[in-house]
């Protein structure tokens, strides 16, 4: 790989529930990987999944962490805060370079720029491209199973 071709960034953070992992997740984080050179992945704690989304995840906050934990392209995995009010306390200590978003995730995101601002953080933020998102997107898969 020469100079050119390699990312520019270092660590790249995402957060999410990745309830039922499938294609679309995958997606997103291989897409976030290839902004740069290390993707540490913070894993919503069931409590916090279901306070925001008003449902309980289907797979439990462990199954869940050593599912993204085992992919070969994340560094590594983490479970996210217990109190979302301690939310960037990840964040200070993992330093990314660039915090990826999902093409929906809006939830907790709409003011990232300026409370990073507030925090002091040099963070760049990045919305990543849906991977059929008619057809592997969580709310719909759960949708599927219910029926």
């Amino acid at each position: 790989m020469t100079m050119s071709q390699e990312p520019k960034q270092n660590r790249v953070l995402v957060f999410g529930t990745f309830d039922l992992l499938h294609p679309g997740h995958l997606s997103f984080l291989r897409q976030a990987r290839k902004l740069g050179r290390e993707l540490y992945v913070v894993v919503a704690r069931d409590k916090n999944s279901e306070k925001l989304k008003g449902k309980h995840p289907i797979q439990n906050e462990q199954f869940r962490l050593n599912a993204i934990a085992k992919l070969p392209f994340v560094t590594k995995a983490l479970l996210g805060q217990i109190e979302l009010s301690h939310r960037y306390k990840l964040v200070r200590e993992l330093e990314p370079d660039i915090i990826a978003l999902g093409y929906d995730q809006f939830l907790l995101t709409t003011t990232l720029a300026d409370d990073f601002k507030v925090l002091g953080l040099n963070i760049q933020l990045v919305r990543l491209k849906p991977y059929r998102a008619d057809r592997y997107k969580s709310s719909i898969l759960r949708q599927k199973l219910n029926n």
